[in-house]
């Protein structure tokens, strides 16, 4: 009798571990309160991991119920750049509740303010950290750790299926898939699949409406190739040496020729006249060091600081030992850039009747707006909504064109790489008035 009451100690403490394991691979815990804030938080903010294939991989968000209308404001699904650039960096420096207090900052814990100009104000947004390896996103086997284009668009398609089937309250929430930078590349194609699998019956159906874009990476050719001409317009290279730049390379400036001597020559010329200026905003001063308050660069730390800090793990219920050291940006993944362009997947998204809106701030040199209004003007379709300004508190916000595929490009005046960074007044009314399907 004794040795049974033994065993049954001991499965029961088996069971035990085996359902605590099963609740860390679907969690969903609420989140209160958080260090570096005071006071409760205004805002519903939850915090999870979903498990995905391969071998349950923890894909980790970060959710924020719309301050506004939940019931009827839209869902989106946020995803930053990079590939590896964590989603906490959208919900900080971009359009989320919350920003951290970086005059203020005294060698601390990094303090927490209110962002008065967040999206969720009227829409409910799902900042996830993809794909594996981004953030406090990780993989439990070295298979899982393997990454790239089409993995984590099968990944982040399961994510979203299953995290719906958790909130079913948001079924019929009308569904964007959105992101900057390197998102440009994934994004499309997630929405396709995301409208491929509702075609074939797999629940639960998604009630997805289109994409959101800033500053796209789409076509890393034409991207690169539009650098010249981008900053030709901003005055950086000569007259003379534009003109012999387009002869002399033939605007292939990519792929060069390597016996093509004469162009070579000319883009050095180029190189030393761009090397000092910051490609994000080429207006903002270029830093070495990220310690100098008047750069960006700071501010990032303060990211890496407040995320690093136990109180603050457990307050957002990070899984212990899943992670040593978060970095905002982990270009050290394993990943594999498989898809080179992602134009033919937005021709898709336009034959099926979804919706894009395509922003750029236009004083971004990685992706300069040039490459994102050409690339749209080459699929040739008509225009619905000639290029006009539009406007917030009677000054010009930006330009904007609409196209019949449903394509809504939009720059803003200002606005670097990731525009809402730079220009968080005008990106929220762009953003607040394109999802209300009101006039910019």
């Amino acid at each position: 009798m004794e040795e049974q009451a033994k065993a049954m100690k001991i499965c029961c403490f088996l069971l035990f571990l085996l359902l605590l394991q099963v609740s860390t691979t679907a969690s969903r815990r609420s989140v209160k309160y958080l260090p570096g804030f005071e006071g409760s938080l205004p805002f519903e903010l939850e915090t999870g991991y979903i498990g995905v294939e391969p071998d349950d991989s923890q894909l980790f968000y970060y959710f924020i119920k719309s301050q506004g209308n939940p019931k009827d404001d839209p869902l989106i699904l946020w995803l930053t750049g990079g590939p590896g650039c964590s989603a906490f960096s959208g919900l900080v420096f971009e359009m989320g509740p919350l920003k951290f207090d970086v005059e203020g900052y005294n060698g601390s814990l990094p303090t927490l303010l209110l962002n008065p100009h967040s999206w969720t104000q009227v829409s409910s947004i799902i900042f996830l950290d993809a794909p594996i390896g981004t953030g406090f996103s990780y993989a439990k086997t070295s298979l899982g750790a393997l990454s790239g284009d089409f993995i984590q668009i099968n990944q982040t398609v399961q994510f979203l299926r299953q995290w719906l089937e958790n909130h079913p309250e948001f079924m019929s929430n009308q569904v964007y898939i959105a992101g900057d930078s390197y998102s440009g590349i994934t994004v499309p194609p997630i929405a396709q699949k995301v409208s491929e699998g509702n075609e074939e019956g797999e629940k639960p159906l998604i009630n997805l409406k289109g994409c959101i874009l800033g500053n796209a990476g789409t076509d890393g050719v034409l991207e690169s190739n539009s650098k010249i001409p981008y900053v030709h317009g901003k005055g950086f290279i000569s007259d003379q040496l534009f003109q012999s730049l387009k002869t002399s390379c033939g605007g292939e400036y990519t792929n060069i020729d390597p016996t093509n001597s004469e162009c070579l020559k000319y883009m050095q010329d180029y190189y030393k006249c761009v090397t000092g200026i910051n490609v994000v905003h080429v207006l903002e001063p270029l830093c070495y060091f990220p310690s100098v308050m008047k750069c960006r660069d700071y501010d990032y730390l303060l990211s890496q600081n407040w995320a690093n800090n136990k109180k603050v793990r457990e307050a957002l219920h990070i899984q212990k030992g899943s992670l040593k050291k978060w970095i905002r940006c982990n270009y050290g993944i394993n990943y594999s850039r498989d898809i080179v362009s992602s134009v033919g997947y937005h021709v898709y998204l336009g034959n099926k009747g979804f919706r894009s809106l395509l922003y750029s701030g236009d004083h971004d040199m990685v992706v300069p707006f040039i490459s994102t209004e050409a690339w749209i003007r080459s699929l040739n379709y008509s225009v619905v909504d000639e290029w006009r300004p539009w406007f917030l508190d009677a000054q010009v916000g930006g330009y904007t064109r609409t196209y019949s595929n449903g394509i809504t490009f939009v720059t803003v005046k200002g606005g670097g790489h990731t525009a809402p960074e730079y220009k968080p007044a005008e990106c929220f009314a762009m953003f607040k008035r394109w999802t209300r399907e009101d006039p910019l």
